[in-house]
């Protein structure tokens, strides 16, 4: 019986490889990557995240590898600018995704991690007065401060965020490359949160879509990451911005520790430690494991009244 304990924790992994027309095959206890420039082997067991591009072809023996070391799949367009679909991540607990359902389900608990949310991108406690729509319009004058900021500080002209998604070329060089970097962002918590075993679909700022939660926890990292990046990128050349903006993004994520961060600030969000719901096995440990039924709370009066 496999043991997952012993797979190496997501906070001490490689971020992420994209490949794209390639044919990916495994190689013993890892993946060879088949290509143009020849044959590269990776290993799995430090991986994160495998992002699959287009023209990539990928063997069952691969994915059976990958899943038993926890790497999470995703399958995405050019560049990573498009999610289509994810692989399964390692853990096999659900008790962080049934507080996630808890708290998205109450209103009152979910403005509660919608302020806290945006505290964290304050980085500052906010006025327990203040109503939702103005937080967000102190968000959006932020955001579009760090915008500005970034333009001054690397020289790069800022007309506002504006690209349509139907013409990927017609946009200008600093917003592909914000496009790109968030994609980027997106897919590394994507990991993250899929790995930790919460659900990428139930958000609290965002609603609605397959990557709410994606989308809500990317948002706490971008003004500190994806901002600063695109635009170093774009003052240094506005040429193969994509590309560019993806290797500067791995080494970012590398040196703020970004998947050292991902998981605990989300379980700090949702007050996870405080709110364990204890298991009667431990089953990343023993995949098959039974799991426990639910039983209804019946407090004395209901019982009495039904006796």
């Amino acid at each position: 019986m496999r043991d997952l304990h012993e797979l190496p924790k997501l906070r001490d992994s490689l971020s992420y490889m994209y490949v794209e027309r390639a044919v990916i095959e495994r190689k013993q206890y890892a993946i060879e990557v088949i290509d143009q420039q020849g044959r590269t082997l990776v290993p799995v067991a430090s991986l994160c995240l495998l992002m699959l591009g287009p023209g990539t072809n990928i063997t069952h023996a691969a994915i059976k590898v990958l899943a038993d070391n926890g790497c999470s799949v995703l399958w995405v367009g050019e560049d990573a600018t498009r999610f289509y679909a994810q692989g399964l991540g390692e853990t096999r607990k659900a008790y962080r995704l049934l507080r996630q359902a808890e708290l998205a389900s109450d209103p009152e608990k979910r403005s509660q991690v919608v302020m806290h949310m945006y505290q964290m991108r304050f980085n500052e406690e906010l006025d327990p007065g203040l109503s939702l729509p103005q937080i967000r319009g102190l968000e959006g004058v932020r955001v579009r401060r760090a915008y500005s900021q970034a333009s001054i500080t690397f020289g790069v002209p800022w007309q506002g965020r504006k690209y349509d998604r139907t013409s990927w070329k017609r946009s200008d060089p600093i917003n592909r490359a914000i496009s790109s970097a968030n994609a980027l962002l997106n897919g590394i918590c994507h990991a993250a949160i899929v790995s930790g075993g919460y659900s990428p679909a139930i958000g609290f700022i965002h609603t609605g879509k397959q990557l709410s939660f994606v989308y809500d926890i990317a948002d706490l990292y971008k003004k500190e990451i994806t901002i600063p990046t695109a635009f170093q990128v774009v003052s240094e050349s506005s040429e193969k911005v994509e590309s560019r903006t993806r290797e500067a993004c791995r080494e970012r994520f590398l040196k703020v520790k970004l998947l050292q961060r991902i998981l605990p600030d989300v379980d700090q969000l949702l007050d996870i430690e405080n709110n364990i719901i204890k298991g009667e096995g431990d089953f990343d440990e023993d995949s098959a494991l039974p799991a426990a039924l639910w039983e209804p709370l019946i407090d004395e009066e209901t019982e009495l009244s039904w006796s």
